[in-house]
């Protein structure tokens, strides 16, 4: 049986891992291998310890396009299959990143170094900060194809805009350029397109330099506080701040 092809691949260079999607002749479109790769790649830079924080970028000019539009026609791959099949191919294939990633403790920093377009613009929001390259274009698309934002990208892209701006941009199809996506929230910087990369890391190794738990712990509590009712996000933060303050890092850092 031939090896599945590489289709994510990540490298560590001290503190700071970076995971690649590598489909260039595809535009780093999804497949199959691609999500399962990208779910290990979060693992090994979970348990090891010595990676604190972690980019995400697409090789060759682009981020990601989304879904795989020959595999769409060919009805092939992830889109093979009746309804029952399709939906377990979704929940066990393309929806196993979001998962992975809503549970990934360190933090994921997005380096739009192209084009995110469908599931691609939804990954990137699913990551923590989010850097783009002037050049980039980014849009949720999937009605110009007679989809929906089958990877959960409908949640995401609202958290990050807000409803009102997200069911815009989704209802539309619109393709937005990197200053309308500043200007809107959806990324946090813009960049020359040969900076896109090291401002990542640079952003990378500063919060590298952080008390890791509390780094962690703040990430956690900002998620589960989210849409949350005040009540539980302070009984959840004074769980965290319990555990943090406890810890030796916070007594280092105050030069105890």
């Amino acid at each position: 049986m031939a090896d599945s092809p590489t289709h994510a691949r990540v490298a560590v260079d001290g503190p700071v891992a970076t995971l690649t999607l590598d489909r260039p002749e595809a535009r780093n479109a999804y497949s199959e291998e691609m999500c399962a790769q990208l779910c290990e790649s979060l693992d090994r830079c979970e348990r090891d310890p010595e990676v604190r924080a972690v980019v995400i970028t697409g090789a060759g000019d682009c981020f990601h396009s989304g879904g795989d539009i020959k595999a769409m026609k060919a009805r092939t791959g992830m889109f093979a299959g009746d309804p029952a099949e399709l939906r377990r191919r979704y929940l066990d294939g393309i929806q196993a990143v979001p998962r992975r990633i809503a549970a990934f403790r360190k933090p994921l920093i997005c380096a739009v170094n192209g084009a995110a377009i469908g599931a691609g613009l939804d990954l990137a929001c699913m990551c923590d900060l989010r850097v783009a390259a002037r050049s980039a274009k980014l849009g949720s698309t999937f009605v110009k194809v007679g989809l929906v934002p089958g990877d959960g990208g409908a949640f995401f892209l609202a958290r990050i805009v807000g409803f009102p701006r997200a069911l815009e941009l989704m209802l539309r199809g619109r393709v937005i350029d990197a200053d309308e996506a500043l200007r809107i929230g959806l990324v946090h910087e813009v960049v020359d397109e040969a900076d896109v990369f090291e401002r990542c890391c640079a952003l990378a190794n500063e919060l590298a330099q952080l008390p890791a738990d509390a780094l962690q712990l703040t990430k956690r509590a900002a998620y589960e506080s989210w849409n949350n009712e005040v009540h539980r996000a302070l009984e959840l933060a004074a769980t965290y701040q319990g555990i943090a303050q406890n810890h030796r890092d916070h007594a280092d850092r105050l030069g105890s």
